[in-house]
């Protein structure tokens, strides 16, 4: 089997994203991905990262191979969550108070710290539009982190957003009021959600 169908392979099994690591467990150099990638055989996206000229990269999956720390937040998970129709700009991450990201990934997203305690409350595996999965919030925390950060986000955004989880069948309201008692914002929630309920 060439380089190419072990690549070819590997993209497949990956979502087609070839990594470095990956390749050199599979039997090809550094040296070999550095030639493969001068003569156009494979398209570096990201350092040690790669995908086939014919293929098309999902940014959010690629995203977060590149760090374990990256949950999807605000309007990224919005948007993943259906409560959006628009694409964000840049992708909105959340990541622990404690850790930080590489300067590379900075560079690409919208950084919300959050305390390490809280990090992980509402997250969910969900599909990218490529067919990824990705870790994001679900929308109930997702509407507990617009309203926490309602001056960093567009008002259009904010009130399609909210207007959108109060029509949606899939809002769970006992979620709802767990995160917002957990992230000391149930007042606030509530506010906004009682003249849209």
């Amino acid at each position: 089997m060439n380089s190419i169908d072990v690549l070819r392979k590997i993209a497949d099994k990956d979502n087609g994203i070839i990594l470095t690591k990956t390749a050199v467990e599979n039997g090809i150099s550094r040296s070999n991905m550095s030639k493969l990638c001068k003569n156009g055989k494979i398209v570096r996206i990201a350092n040690g990262q790669y995908v086939l000229p014919d293929d098309l990269n999902d940014e959010l999956f690629s995203l977060q191979m590149r760090s374990k720390y990256i949950i999807y937040s605000h309007e990224t998970a919005l948007f993943l969550n259906g409560i959006s129709e628009r694409t964000p700009f840049e992708h909105t991450v959340t990541i622990p108070t404690s850790k930080t990201l590489s300067q590379s990934i900075s560079r690409e997203c919208k950084i919300y710290y959050i305390k390490d305690e809280l990090h992980d409350l509402g997250r969910i595996q969900i599909l990218t539009p490529m067919g990824s999965r990705v870790w994001a919030y679900d929308m109930d925390r997702t509407v507990c982190d617009i309203i926490r950060s309602r001056s960093r986000m567009a008002d259009e955004t904010f009130i399609t957003a909210m207007k959108n989880y109060a029509k949606s069948p899939g809002k769970n309201l006992a979620n709802l009021t767990l995160y917002a008692r957990e992230m000391k914002i149930l007042y606030q929630v509530r506010k906004y959600l009682e003249v849209l309920l």
